[in-house]
């Protein structure tokens, strides 16, 4: 069969590039090893992991945080198979979704492992052994991420005792003791679930600060509230050993900086060290696609690899691993190959943690943007400040807004509080229209909102803030 285009993996970068080729006429077929489409994200990532946060969230909250508004109850029972059920709903209505959109736009769907045979060649290999060729103008590697592991150190992951995400969002009980590996948004987002389910979580990490790469003086107040919850941490930290041990299991560090091996027993390790881009059985180094040094495929402006007629997006190349920045370069290369002018710009793109309180940031960091030695102004608004935060008891974290000195343009904003990740569009949006700080806050914003804080803000950073 002669396609168009192929597109080897259906995660968010594949099925919106798929549906966005489709739209503009593009004869498109896709190739998917799951029995269901979405990839990562929608099976056992992002999607199940917000299910559980929403709904250990909402638990946390009926057991402790009605009281003080007049509402009482009595102390809530967990039922975790109805939770889980509830996550496994979502999933299902998700990649059911996609389902529907490939059914909608005649989009061509074979199930199976994908291998590039070399240029507009790819055989699908069924469950059966049953080999199908594919014939294409063009092909892109949509294939995301797995679990990276522990650097340097073998671990038997078996997704009971010692798990990745995908073990740590289908447990069938709560864990005694739970010990992260890894002191990331994965960890963090599913340590905060079995913490407010009850488990004592313990978060062991290699570098000194938490979310890596995030503003310092974000991670050093978000892990300020996550101590304050009930998680422990242990920074700086190089884990020398994970193993099974009785009915549960043993984690061994040791200070990086030196010192005493400490071990701790746990009921579950979580192992959430990151991830790794997901090109292995694809054929590519048979085909001649480059990889760089880090596994990664790489790639042109245009998203074509080292052999003309192949591309890649997503997780499997450069750039950070986000399932909005993989749906963006999906759109992106499919306008393209249409002979139009797609194009992401990698200098908004935001990140958010889903926690409570949540954790959102778009463009550079104070950290960055010392070290790239660009004059800056910062300008910073508490929620302990803002009517409605009072009114939700919602009062916990704060906006900053980072502008150019000069100019005035919007360099990053960076928000810890409630519903943070709403927010952080509206700095978005301003950054893509190079808007300044003055912009945003001459923007009338209604009264009351949590909004309102990133225009004060904004207000702080040009000039003054009113409310403070």
């Amino acid at each position: 069969m002669a396609y168009d285009l192929i597109v080897i993996g259906s995660g968010p970068g594949g099925y919106v590039c798929a549906v966005k080729a489709a739209q503009l006429g593009l004869k498109t077929a896709v190739v998917e090893k799951r029995a269901t489409y979405g990839g990562t994200c929608l099976n056992v990532g992002c999607i199940p992991s917000k299910a559980l946060l929403h709904a250990s969230e909402m638990y946390a909250h009926v057991a402790h945080g009605m009281d003080s508004l007049g509402v009482e109850v009595a102390a809530p029972k967990l039922n975790l198979g109805k939770m889980m059920g509830h996550k496994d709903a979502v999933v299902k209505s998700n990649v059911d979704g996609v389902a529907y959109l490939f059914k909608k736009n005649k989009i061509d769907a074979f199930q199976g492992t994908g291998k590039v045979l070399g240029q507009g060649k790819v055989a699908v290999t069924g469950d059966d052994g049953k080999v199908t060729e594919l014939e294409a103008k063009s092909i892109v590697i949509a294939t995301g991420s797995d679990v990276a592991g522990i650097p340097g150190l073998s671990v038997d992951i078996d997704e009971k005792v010692i798990v990745s995400s995908t073990g740590a969002i289908a447990l069938d009980k709560v864990p005694e003791k739970l010990v992260v590996v890894g002191g990331g948004v994965i960890g963090l987002e599913l340590g905060s679930v079995w913490n407010r389910l009850g488990s004592k979580v313990t978060v062991v990490e290699y570098l000194d600060t938490i979310l890596g790469g995030m503003d310092g003086e974000v991670s050093k107040q978000f892990q300020r509230m996550l101590a304050k919850q009930g998680i422990d941490f242990k920074l700086g930290a190089k884990v020398t050993g994970v193993e099974k041990a009785g009915n549960g299991a043993k984690v061994t560090f040791e200070p990086v900086k030196g010192g005493e091996a400490v071990t701790l027993d746990a009921d579950v390790v979580l192992v959430a060290t990151g991830r790794k881009p997901f090109t292995e059985g694809l054929g590519l180094a048979e085909a001649g696609v480059v990889l760089d040094n880090r596994g990664r495929v790489e790639v042109d402006a245009h998203y074509q690899t080292s052999v003309a007629g192949i591309f890649a997006i997503g997780d499997v190349i450069k750039g950070p691993m986000l399932a909005h920045k993989a749906e963006d370069e999906g759109v992106a290369l499919a306008e393209i190959l249409a002979g139009q002018h797609g194009h992401v710009n990698y200098n908004v793109i935001p990140g958010v943690v889903y926690t409570q309180p949540e954790v959102a940031s778009v463009g550079k960091t104070e950290e960055e943007l010392k070290a790239a030695g660009i004059a800056y102004k910062a300008g910073k608004f508490p929620f302990t400040a803002n009517g409605r935060a009072r009114a939700m008891e919602a009062t916990e974290g704060f906006v900053k807004v980072l502008a150019d000195a000069a100019t005035d343009r919007v360099l990053g904003v960076h928000i810890i509080g409630f519903g943070a990740g709403e927010m952080i569009h509206e700095a978005a949006v301003l950054m893509e229209f190079g808007g300044s700080s003055e912009d945003l806050g001459r923007t009338c914003h209604a009264h009351p909102t949590m909004s309102e804080a990133v225009k004060e803000a904004a207000l702080g950073t040009f000039f003054k803030p009113i409310h403070m």
